[in-house]
């Protein structure tokens, strides 16, 4: 059965508007686990716009549970995960001017600096993760690396409007999937997952974990974070058994 990873970071993001004390990040993160959630997934962007260091620490001080760190292959973020010791860390992309996460990383051109970093991580964390293109050529180079995890990220499939589009991008993630699974990876999924979109996705065998985030602090609004996290819950649970 495919876990659920409750992205967190839109809590924060509403808390730096104002740089308020609330939303409280430890309800949060409470309240996620106590309705569902396997892990907690923050994203400590460099330029903070909403995860901070607090945030991080108060998560790995009093969760009983898995803490997926989200961070960019730069040396300030290593040092911080040497110093933090996340559960997981996964290592993403990240542009000063993007609104989220755009792709996937280009293992090809920073090979050389993710080889040694991997190599650094594994002292501070169970897991290391590359966020990537559904691609068995990047799937590839991602176990050369020494990675034990990859996560697919599933953004064009949610950004599809067409329904050729979206069933390709379907046969793209499930033959991703099915080779890293076959490579010996944890296999997870991620971006832009949504209550209408994540059934297709969640009937694709060896998925470990979907990580989802702004869909689902999205309709917390409407029906409370613990309801807004069993609806998804439910959803995944259902078409992954």
């Amino acid at each position: 059965m495919i876990k659920l990873g409750v992205n967190l970071d839109h809590v924060a993001t509403i808390r730096q508007q104002r740089y308020t004390p609330y939303p409280d990040m430890l309800t949060a993160i409470n309240i996620a686990l106590d309705n569902g959630a396997d892990s907690i997934t923050m994203h400590l962007r460099e330029d903070r716009r909403h995860i901070q260091i607090d945030d991080i620490m108060l998560a790995k001080e009093n969760m009983g549970t898995i803490l997926n760190l989200e961070m960019a292959a730069t040396n300030d973020m290593l040092s911080l995960a040497k110093s933090i010791k996340p559960d997981y860390v996964c290592i993403v992309p990240e542009k000063r001017q993007e609104l989220t996460t755009e792709g996937g990383l280009d293992l090809k051109k920073n090979f050389n600096k993710l080889e040694n970093m991997i190599k650094e991580l594994k002292d501070c964390t169970r897991s290391v993760s590359l966020f990537i293109e559904p691609s068995n050529d990047v799937i590839h180079d991602a176990k050369k690396l020494g990675a034990d995890a990859i996560e697919i990220h599933t953004g064009k499939y949610a950004e599809a409007k067409e329904q050729s589009n979206i069933i390709d991008e379907l046969k793209r993630i499930s033959n991703a999937v099915e080779y890293g699974f076959s490579l010996g990876l944890t296999v997870n999924a991620g971006h832009g997952l949504d209550y209408k979109n994540v059934s297709k996705i969640a009937q694709i065998d060896n998925i470990n974990e979907l990580n989802i985030g702004h869909s689902i602090i999205a309709e917390s609004i409407f029906l409370g974070l613990g309801d807004a996290i069993k609806k998804m819950k439910n959803i995944i649970t259902k078409e992954s058994k």
